[in-house]
């Protein structure tokens, strides 16, 4: 049996642990012969989109095969409306039995229905990585792109397919109400984290490495966040003021990720030395070992993939509340924010290292509910079914 992963709508970055790569990983693990048709875009190695200069087939960091396929010329035309050199050929070539196809939003998936058309006993399933927190952000984009553009393209696929997935409750509402497809065609397939990176991080040693690299002793209580510090997330600079307001010296705040040239001077001075402590970028093979070193996980601003990441490592978080992304919540593992306010998050923050048997509740659950719920080898298996 075999599948192939469809990433033309999307991004496909080698060595990251993002659904893309998550999914074919543990299709491979669980038996099936597997295979990725993707687009030219990966990510630099500062986690900055980019893309290939051509391309090209090779055998990936799980020994899955990628194709990449060419964009057609014009490449300014193109590369917006996602249109490709040889679709159909590479699907002819790679005979997929079940075609798991990520993010419905790419003209070729006209290709792809020709091909699916010619081979009925082909199984479709597409996701959806698109809400309103990152599209439909402005009146193009909503009502030319999402509600005419996408809307046809989902639609030309959806005869053919089993299943929708939002990867978010938001994402589930998305495909519903803006490409309005059949509510009983589209689930919610959570994110996850890798059971094998799990495994390897979740260890005292390795905790007591990350720990010791940055001066942080056994008995501090460690805060972290991490990501793509940006315009869309300039709460991260909140949860820097509310640390730094923390007088308990046992409280302290690890950042990592890429800060753009715009926020950083402002960035720069709320770094406060052996309490505010920036790392820089640190690799996505090794965000598991940085995440397991932390007390608390604090995500203030927009949703990013580490919230299911760091569910499934047991972490207990403080997240901002967001309509459509509650599914994080096991029942007490999580905080919400609801304002963009460092007030809030210092009172929050206070609350758990005040009262330790309120976080050692809010532990517990993490512990024993994360990886029930947010084991990518346990999502690989639910999404065929």
């Amino acid at each position: 049996m075999k599948i192939v992963h469809m990433c033309l709508g999307c991004f496909f970055p080698d060595n990251y642990s993002y659904q893309e790569n998550m999914l074919p990983k543990f299709h491979k693990e669980l038996g099936y012969e597997v295979e990725v048709i993707a687009s030219l875009m990966t990510f630099d190695k500062d986690g900055k989109s980019t893309f290939l200069k051509k391309g090209v087939i090779y055998q990936n960091e799980y020994d899955i095969k990628v194709t990449r396929l060419d964009y057609k010329t014009p490449l300014k035309v193109y590369r917006k409306l996602k249109r490709y050199n040889g679709t159909i050929g590479a699907l002819e070539k790679a005979k997929p039995d079940i075609l798991f196809i990520h993010g419905c939003q790419f003209m070729d998936i006209d290709e792809t229905v020709k091909y699916v058309k010619s081979n009925p006993g082909v199984k479709v399933y597409v996701d959806n990585h698109a809400d309103f927190s990152n599209s439909a952000r402005n009146w193009f984009s909503k009502n030319i792109l999402h509600k005419m553009l996408w809307r046809y393209t989902a639609h030309i696929i959806e005869p053919y397919t089993s299943k929708f997935y939002g990867v978010l409750p938001a994402r589930v509402d998305f495909l519903e109400h803006i490409y309005n497809l059949p509510k009983d065609k589209c689930e919610l397939l959570v994110m996850g984290a890798d059971d094998d990176k799990v495994e390897a991080a979740n260890r005292p040693e390795i905790r007591k490495e990350i720990r010791e690299k940055y001066g942080i002793t056994k008995d501090d209580f460690l805060i972290m966040t991490g990501g793509k510090i940006d315009s869309f997330k300039t709460q991260t600079l909140l949860l820097m003021e509310a640390v730094a307001k923390i007088k308990n010296p046992k409280v302290k705040l690890l950042v990592f990720g890429s800060v753009t040239p715009d926020l950083k001077e402002r960035f720069n001075k709320l770094c406060v030395e052996e309490k505010v402590i920036y790392v820089g970028w640190v690799k996505a093979e090794n965000s598991y070992s940085y995440l397991t070193a932390a007390d608390l996980l604090v995500f203030p601003g927009r949703h990013s993939v580490f919230w299911e990441q760091a569910c499934g490592q047991g972490k207990p978080m403080l997240v901002k509340y967001w309509d459509g992304t509650t599914h994080v919540d096991l029942g007490g593992n999580i905080g919400f924010l609801y304002k963009d306010s460092a007030n809030e998050i210092y009172e929050k923050i206070k609350e758990l290292t005040d009262f330790p048997e309120k976080f050692e509740a809010m532990k517990a659950v993490a512990e024993s509910k994360g990886m029930e719920v947010f084991s990518y080898k346990k999502i690989a298996e639910r999404c065929l079914q």
